[in-house]
């Protein structure tokens, strides 16, 4: 008897401690400055020539007197049932879903109130660490101490994401044309369905899946007594038009550039993760909205009839590293992946030009020679690697490496690869500035790597300003609310490659769409020579699943991938919409420039050959002009030509 008198009077004493130590934090959080929370969340993005162009802006926000109480009433019931009653945090649900969950042995329920949700959405980024976690229940806890309900659902409502739109008023406009204050009980059970999985609720994803969550939200409706069963009838059967987009001249794929734009931010150490913390933010970025919008007209002018195909692509200033236009995908509505930052996928013969230099860095020049016919490799242990060209199309006899570049034959770069060692290319893929590890294997001169397409544009851009490694970027300089400068891009460029050496592989991958070239089989690039009025250096690139493109000049890089998210087989069109866009894209942007190629540089000297064989011609001969450093040209007296090339033969 003693005993459970001691143990109930401990107990009663430490229930009372934690009642105090509750108020307590209660009463400290009143005490705080009230936190400016219809400006914490707002960022401003600006393009290259400081204009405004997207953002969590003011005048976006709208008052929760002029947003439907369908939509208000629909949030509720599915989001936070008592969030009138709760001081922040619904313990009865938190508990109940800490049984589901350890009953299941997975996580299939959360507890966050719509105050929780709203104080995540105030951080820049949403790591799940316990420190993240205490910095959310005490804004939390602010939020509840200085603002009433309604100004909390407010701030809410205009600042979540319903599929890639963010706010009430935007998503109303966007889906349906209308403002939030209009919006009948069929459309807001369909709006607030959305921010539980913005990239499958909503209806221009997935029409079926977005229904079953309207359903969803208009029962929990009837059993909070917002609305009778007939009316939740009634707008489930309703058949609603979805307008997709919010003014004809509005882009599908800006928000990408917004999203790699919020991603980088992340990463900037001087900036506070709280928007508290800035008062909001205004950010300048290197977004050219000529070049963004060619970008998104070349990609849709090309892709025709194949809703599942997507893209990622980059334009960007090599010799600075500005990311002047970015798509993640073809419709950011429909998909909020973005491809350009976060996928890996097989970059194919893409990765040929890191080879070939390494091969003219070691002694090959553009002269020497390979037998392009079926080859199988025997390595130790008796493996086997047999490597095949496109369409199983070979030369049958030796061929140049300025050939071999030009068709992208497969067994020569093999053979290249395998005569320098494994090693020099994957030394050569770090150099350049790819991070990813890769397989040190036979087919890496293939291709068979996986690299993300913002690490190749930035390996590529060594090679298009002539040999520097630079860092790509797309925030240029960051500012608060007051105007104090938080963060100022601050250039970095390393000299890694030879500027001679850059100017050979620059020349010999113009020649993948020369008519000079045209023989027993045609240069990758010769279907879009007709678009070009400049000289590029390009590159293409085909696996069974994926088609990519990288091409360049001094001004410009355009690097492009096409495939499907599921690994689907592509087809040649796939490989056709690629170089296509790829050449609308930086013709058009470059339009209004002069032809800006590379200037020979003095140890380095052009001879007319035969581009098959690598041979110089003798006179009346059709040839190309090949480049070669002085010393290792090609002769016409036969008896040199052996003593000044490396003709390597089986």
């Amino acid at each position: 008897m003693k005993l459970l008198k001691k143990t109930t009077i401990i107990f009663s004493i430490l229930f009372i401690f934690l009642i105090l130590i509750y108020g307590g934090i209660y009463v400290v959080a009143k005490l705080y400055p009230t936190l400016p929370i219809n400006t914490a969340n707002s960022f401003y993005l600006y393009d290259n020539e400081d204009n405004l162009y997207s953002g969590n802006v003011l005048e976006e926000w709208v008052s929760i007197k002029d947003i439907s109480p369908y939509l208000i009433k629909a949030t509720i019931a599915t989001e936070d049932k008592h969030f009138y009653s709760h001081i922040g945090f619904d313990y009865l649900r938190i508990l109940k879903s800490l049984f589901i969950n350890l009953k299941n042995g997975q996580n299939l329920q959360g507890a966050s109130t719509i105050t929780q949700q709203y104080a995540k959405n105030l951080f820049l980024d949403f790591d799940k660490n316990w420190k993240r976690k205490i910095e959310e229940a005490w804004l939390t806890i602010r939020l509840e101490m200085h603002y009433d309900k309604d100004q909390i659902l407010e701030g809410y409502l205009n600042t979540i994401n319903y599929g890639g739109i963010f706010g009430i008023e935007n998503a109303s406009k966007y889906y349906f044309n209308k403002s939030s204050k209009d919006l009948t009980l069929a459309e807001a059970s369909i709006l607030a369905g959305i921010p539980k999985w913005p990239s499958k609720y909503s209806p221009l994803v997935d029409e079926k899946a977005s229904k079953n969550r309207q359903y969803i939200i208009l029962d929990a409706m009837v059993k909070n007594g917002f609305i009778k069963e007939e009316e939740k009838m009634k707008a489930y059967n309703t058949k609603l038009n979805y307008v997709g987009r919010i003014s004809d001249e509005s882009s599908k794929m800006i928000t990408y550039y917004q999203d790699a734009v919020i991603e980088e931010l992340k990463s900037i150490n001087t900036i506070p993760k709280s928007f508290l913390e800035t008062g909001g933010l205004k950010i300048y970025t290197n977004l050219d909205k000529k070049a963004q919008t060619n970008l998104e007209k070349s990609i849709d002018n090309n892709i025709k009839n194949d809703d599942k195909l997507q893209i990622a692509g980059i334009v960007m200033d090599p010799n600075n590293g500005n990311i002047l236009a970015l798509t993640g995908g073809r419709d950011y509505s429909i998909s909020q992946y973005n491809r350009a930052i976060s996928s890996k996928r097989q970059v194919g013969s893409t990765l040929k030009p890191f080879l070939y230099y390494s091969a003219l860095e070691n002694g090959f020049t553009a002269s020497t020679t390979f037998v392009s016919e079926k080859t199988t490799f025997t390595f130790s242990s008796n493996k086997t690697y047999s490597p095949t060209n496109y369409a199983n199309l070979y030369a049958g006899k030796q061929i140049s490496m300025a050939a071999a570049l030009a068709y992208s034959d497969n067994i020569y770069a093999v053979k290249t690869h395998l005569f320098l060692g494994e090693e020099t290319l994957a030394d050569m893929i770090k150099r350049v500035g790819i991070k990813d590890d890769v397989d040190i294997v036979p087919s890496l001169a293939l291709g068979s790597t996986e690299i993300n397409l913002m690490d190749m544009v930035k390996g590529y851009a060594a090679l298009a300003n002539e040999g520097y490694k630079i860092t790509p970027h797309l925030i240029n300089k960051i500012e608060d609310m007051y105007g104090n400068v938080l963060y100022e891009y601050k250039e970095e460029k390393e000299n890694i490659l030879n500027k001679s050496i850059v100017f050979i592989t620059n020349e010999l991958l113009s020649n993948t769409y020369s008519n000079d070239f045209i023989d027993y089989t045609y240069p990758t690039c010769i279907s879009i020579a007709p678009k070009l009025t400049k000289k590029y250096a390009i590159k293409s690139g085909t696996t069974d699943t994926d088609s990519l493109v990288f091409g360049y000049n001094k001004d410009l890089i355009v690097g492009l991938w096409l495939g499907y998210d599921d690994n689907s087989k592509t087809d040649s069109n796939v490989s056709n919409y690629a170089k296509n866009i790829w050449a609308d894209t930086i013709e058009e942007t470059l339009k209004d420039k002069d032809d800006n190629w590379y200037d020979i540089p003095k140890n380095v000297v052009g001879v007319l050959t035969d581009p098959i064989t690598g041979k110089p011609i003798k006179k009346g001969e059709k040839g190309s002009m090949l480049y070669y450093i002085k010393g290792t040209e090609p002769y016409k007296d036969e008896d040199k030509l052996d003593d000044l090339i490396p003709t390597i033969k089986q």
